[in-house]
């Protein structure tokens, strides 16, 4: 009797525990699902987010646009060393001299590696250093982002020809894809971010930088 009892009670936690856990994952979706409203790419946007949500509760806006702006940071960085990769292996065939669209995606990669960085730890700066250089930040931040997003879809582009495979082509463009739409995603969680800060703070709209 006691035996089952035990059974019932741990049966009974177990429930509760997976009930609580969809639960929290409902609400994180749904709190996702109202953040993303205004990105272009709203599945990735939620789908990218969501194991940080779930783990640490409902993050402010601020921090969804910096951990939108790490992952971004992240998928370029792996796509620069696939295209190191790929880029290595033409140079060790007769293709050698062919390999021109690599070299410019390579760096067009590297650029969008420093801006997104940048960006990153210009954004960690808002706040930090008074209201007085919010305008200085969100500038940088928008810029940097945005010339990143031109130079995947520049990339995009310029992957062409018959020096490069057609399966590496599909990779290459798959990733700058990835890091296109990851990078959009992220000017529009910055874009949330900075609409509220202003808000909070009674900063009036930027006006043109001398």
């Amino acid at each position: 009797m006691a035996q089952n009892l035990l059974s019932l009670l741990v049966i009974s936690l177990t429930i509760f525990g997976v009930s609580t856990l969809v639960e929290s994952r409902s609400k994180a979706r749904m709190y996702l699902e109202l953040q993303c409203r205004s990105a272009l790419y709203r599945d990735l946007c939620v789908e990218t987010l969501l194991p940080y949500v779930t783990k640490t509760g409902l993050p402010s806006p601020q921090l969804l646009a910096q951990i939108s702006l790490a992952t971004c940071l992240s998928k370029a960085r792996y796509t620069k060393i696939y295209l190191n990769m790929v880029a290595k292996k033409l140079n060790e065939t007769e293709n050698s001299g062919n390999n021109q669209a690599i070299e410019e995606c390579l760096h067009q990669i590297n650029d969008g590696v420093n801006q997104i960085t940048q960006s990153f730890k210009e954004l960690q700066q808002i706040g930090k250093d008074g209201d007085a250089n919010f305008i200085w930040h969100e500038s940088n931040v928008q810029t940097w982002v945005s010339a990143a997003l031109t130079d995947a879809s520049t990339c995009i582009d310029g992957i062409l020809g018959d020096e490069i495979g057609r399966r590496e082509q599909a990779m290459i463009k798959a990733r700058f894809l990835n890091v296109k739409q990851l990078a959009s995603n992220s000017l529009a969680m910055f874009s949330r971010f900075t609409t509220r800060y202003r808000a909070s703070r009674g900063i009036k709209n930027p006006q043109i930088l001398s």
